[in-house]
């Protein structure tokens, strides 16, 4: 018999052999003799599909909300002690980055369920603002709060260090992006 050390199971090296073909996903595009940043690439696209995935599924189980929702909602509520009387709805399109065609077919469904109110801005007739009720606030953070701990749960497996070094890293690789295409434009 022979006596092989056990596979670290934090070791990614054959990550395909620990997770399966069909649960690969986006890193089975890769193969070994691609670039490291290909490779690099496509692991932080996987991880975040398989991070979404599953906040989209919990959401909806547990919730019976959508992510686009959750964002809408979070949005409203992140900027309310600032701006008690809503935001824009051109300022909701923007934060989250969808049409305006988008934000209203949110501000319809979240105030038919009493969670938002739309109201004409008073220093611009022209455009609307959109508010969280107390029921939306309300429904908001007890979301959130479970929101957070399904976060925390599915990052869990690094260490507090690693994950300071990965929120470095992913720090370092944003601010390499902004500079590089800002220099482009």
């Amino acid at each position: 018999m022979k006596n092989e050390t056990p596979r670290d199971p934090r070791s990614t090296d054959s990550l395909d052999e620990l997770i399966g073909d069909d649960a690969i996903g986006h890193e089975g595009r890769a193969g070994a003799g691609d670039h490291a940043a290909v490779r690099t690439w496509l692991r932080l696209l996987a991880c975040t599909t398989q991070i979404e995935t599953e906040i989209r599924r919990r959401l909806r189980t547990h919730f019976d909300m959508t992510l686009p929702r959750f964002d809408y909602l979070a949005q409203l509520h992140r900027f309310h002690a600032e701006q008690p009387e809503g935001l824009r709805m051109s300022q909701l399109s923007r934060y989250l980055m969808v049409t305006g065609g988008n934000v209203t077919s949110l501000t319809d469904e979240l105030e038919k369920g009493g969670h938002v109110t739309r109201n004409i801005d008073p220093d611009d007739r022209r455009s609307i603002r959109i508010a969280l009720t107390t029921r939306g606030r309300r429904a908001f953070e007890k979301i959130a709060a479970e929101h957070e701990r399904w976060v925390v749960e599915l990052l869990a497996d690094l260490s507090a260090d690693e994950s300071r070094q990965l929120h470095t890293l992913l720090g370092h690789l944003r601010l390499g992006l902004t500079r590089r295409l800002n220099d482009k434009a």
